[in-house]
């Protein structure tokens, strides 16, 4: 597209000059030139055609004066709109002024056309320049926009309605969270009915962050939920998750899982654990026990890894307490960890209280050893009480 050019001066002579000594760039399509004989016109013009990139006007004409007219263009607020000013060179005053009022640069009477080639040449450069500035913005904005609504539908696919089980609310309580680093998140945790006396239950923590993350915490949300609901025993879902996680996997990312079974009549939980965080044990009294670590890998790397199971049981007054690493490695401005213990003595303090209140006092806990330190890693947690 040609740089539009709007030649504002009562002077007829202008026109033929300006377009006799840029004819090659006006046959060639690079330049386009308008002309108006005062400020009132070119106004008008400016009006009708918002496309003008650069404004050449004469500071004194009749109707309107170029510093009118500058101050007219200052209120269209287009950055890449540019007002060279021409006067007399003994009417310094009203140059500076325009200069002051926000004019991109001068030239004096009689014109000097070279300079003022390298003068609208320079005029070019800032008008490039801000409107490539102008498109990134967009473009920004448009992600932003993308993400807040990716954020949104990564929330809705995870259970957000608690209690999710009322029939069973006098025997069993459950609740979870999940707080994203960044607009979308890596972390999830789920839980579904498998049947009358089975939940299944699960938290995740996938490599990296931001979209790419949020994509594979979908696909392996829904890979193992598919699986699950079927009623699949844990080691035998979470081995068909991982051999197709893996066989797909993108840049080595790979997810930790700890996914569970829980009996809602005997208490007894069987899991998988692959290579995720131990979960802690609240005891009825106050104790916090660790469940062991597992031999198990990590889900998405080897495809014909089997993985293995384990048992646990919660007696009345139990609770199970799942968390990703960005509970314990949450860091505050000296960059020291919050850690596993000081974890352990916040659920000490909370034996006798809900799930949902559990997870509040880990995070109001985890926020004030923070402090103002940014959150550098997704934040999940899901407690399971046996009542």
């Amino acid at each position: 597209m040609p740089v539009k050019i709007l030649s504002v001066d009562d002077e007829m002579d202008l026109e033929l000059l300006l377009t006799q000594y840029f004819r090659r760039k006006i046959r060639h399509g690079e330049y386009e030139f308008k002309f108006a004989h005062n400020g009132l016109e070119a106004l008008t013009m400016l009006l009708k055609e918002k496309d003008f990139d650069i404004i050449l006007s004469d500071i004194n004409m009749p109707e309107m004066d170029g510093l009118t007219l500058l101050t007219k263009i200052n209120e269209m607020q287009n950055p890449a709109l540019k007002c060279i000013m021409v006067s007399a060179y003994g009417d310094m005053g009203n140059i500076r002024q325009a200069m002051n009022n926000g004019a991109f640069d001068f030239a004096t009477k009689p014109i000097d056309l070279d300079d003022l080639s390298v003068t609208i040449e320079k005029a070019i450069e800032q008008i490039q320049y801000i409107k490539q500035m102008e498109k990134e913005h967009n473009q920004l904005e448009s992600i932003k926009g993308d993400l807040a609504v990716a954020r949104e539908i990564q929330q809705a696919i995870l259970p957000r309605i608690f209690p999710p089980f009322p029939e069973n609310a006098e025997v069993m309580d459950i609740a979870a969270s999940m707080n994203a680093a960044k607009d979308v998140g890596g972390d999830f945790y789920d839980f579904f009915r498998i049947d009358d006396d089975r939940i299944g239950f699960a938290i995740a923590d996938v490599s990296g962050k931001g979209v790419p993350a949020a994509i594979f915490m979908a696909v392996s949300r829904t890979l193992l939920r598919a699986t699950g609901i079927k009623g699949a025993n844990p080691a035998e879902c979470v081995t068909y998750s991982n051999e197709l996680l893996a066989k797909e996997s993108v840049k080595n990312m790979f997810v930790t899982i700890f996914y569970g079974i829980y009996n809602i009549k005997t208490g007894d939980i069987t899991y998988t654990n692959a290579g995720h965080n131990p979960p802690y044990i609240l005891k009825a009294n106050g104790n916090v026990e660790t469940l062991p670590m597992s031999n198990n890998i990590i889900v998405g790397v080897f495809d014909d890894f089997n993985f293995s199971e384990e048992t646990c049981h919660l007696d009345k007054g139990d609770t199970i307490v799942l968390f990703t690493d960005g509970v314990t490695e949450a860091i505050d401005i000296s960059e020291k960890e919050y850690g596993d213990d000081r974890l352990k003595d916040c659920l000490a303090k909370h034996s006798g209280n809900s799930c949902q209140q559990i997870i509040d006092a880990i995070k109001a806990d985890v926020s004030e050893f923070v402090g103002e330190a940014e959150q550098s890693d997704d934040i999940t947690m899901l407690a399971l009480k046996r009542k």
